[in-house]
């Protein structure tokens, strides 16, 4: 799915007020902070709320018009949790009945509108999907409101409102994990988070099972994350200055991070992380033996097997 195909999200130039589209945030973090850059800086009302006032302070001095409440939920187009795993089925479960009324309201004004695309669209951006998803697809369908896992593939070591850019999503990948529902319903409901995530300027979608995705994440996010963090602890990297250039650059880069949400990442996805470090032990074991041995044709075969991935890697990607 190409996310530059339309605009139909975006508020025209000189929209009446009443007539906007709203966005409400969760989590004014470096991801919601973005989202609500991004919306507003396309004509959105954005409406936001976090657990620290002096972040939601800031906010409604550049981009936020309003706080989030019950009664502010049923104007929202489009609900974004931008949260840890925790807080969002929490945040979920405490506003259940706003988003059920909303839904409700939104069935009897037009009957023929099923619930998955009833009411606000919710969506959360937790890096781990099974831990949100299983409890918040029971939710939903107990509820009766529209709810579909998300991940933008966007961010930065930088953590806060401080850092968030309007141009975060700008040609990025994002995941997008529905729940179970017929073909129709499906395709209603991957359609009208296509119309509404347009503001942010993804650039590509892909759908994914919550146990698919982290899965998958396990490698392209947690490993490296904790081979960079784990990288850093060589007492050799107390004399790195001078001394290390790109290579040391790209590999430290994520060694920064936020540990209280990491780890809660991490634990909710633990036994594929798990296997992922198990597989990587092995492979530098392997390095490490044949460096032991002065095998020089052994390692001089890891490497090049490793480039040999790595060049496949990148042709498939361009294919």
């Amino acid at each position: 799915m190409d996310g530059r195909a339309s605009l139909r999200g975006t508020a025209p130039a000189g929209a009446c007020d009443r007539c906007r589209p709203t966005v409400g945030i969760v989590g004014l973090g470096l991801i919601g902070g973005s989202f609500a850059r991004a919306y507003a800086a396309q004509g959105w009302r954005v409406r936001a709320t976090d657990i620290d006032q002096a972040t939601l302070d800031a906010a409604r001095i550049e981009v936020v018009e309003g706080e989030l409440d019950d009664a502010a939920i049923a104007r929202c187009d489009l609900i974004v949790l931008a949260a840890y795993p925790d807080a969002c089925v929490s945040w979920l479960e405490a506003h259940a009945g706003a988003l059920s009324r909303a839904a409700r309201e939104a069935r009897e004004a037009d009957p023929t509108l099923p619930a998955c695309v009833a009411g606000p669209l919710v969506i959360d951006t937790a890096g781990v999907k099974e831990a949100v998803c299983e409890r918040a697809f029971r939710l939903a369908r107990a509820e009766g409101f529209a709810f579909l896992g998300t991940h933008p593939m966007a961010g930065t070591e930088m953590s806060g409102f401080a850092y968030a850019r309007a141009d975060l999503f700008a040609g990025a990948p994002m995941v997008l994990v529905p729940p179970a529902l017929d073909d129709i319903a499906r395709l209603m409901l991957l359609d009208r988070a296509l119309e509404l995530l347009r503001p942010a300027g993804f650039g590509s979608f892909s759908v994914t099972t919550p146990a698919d995705h982290d899965r998958v994440i396990s490698f392209t996010s947690q490993l490296a994350h904790v081979v960079s963090n784990a990288y850093v602890k060589s007492p050799t990297a107390q004399e790195h200055h001078g001394f290390s250039a790109g290579s040391y650059r790209d590999l430290t880069r994520v060694a920064h991070l936020n540990a209280r949400m990491w780890s809660e990442l991490m634990i909710d996805n633990a036994s594929n992380l798990s296997q992922e470090i198990t597989h990587l032990i092995c492979a530098l074991s392997a390095y490490r033996d044949a460096l032991e041995d002065r095998d020089n044709e052994r390692l001089r075969a890891l490497l090049a097997e490793g480039d040999r991935i790595k060049r496949a890697l990148d042709d498939t990607r361009r294919d």
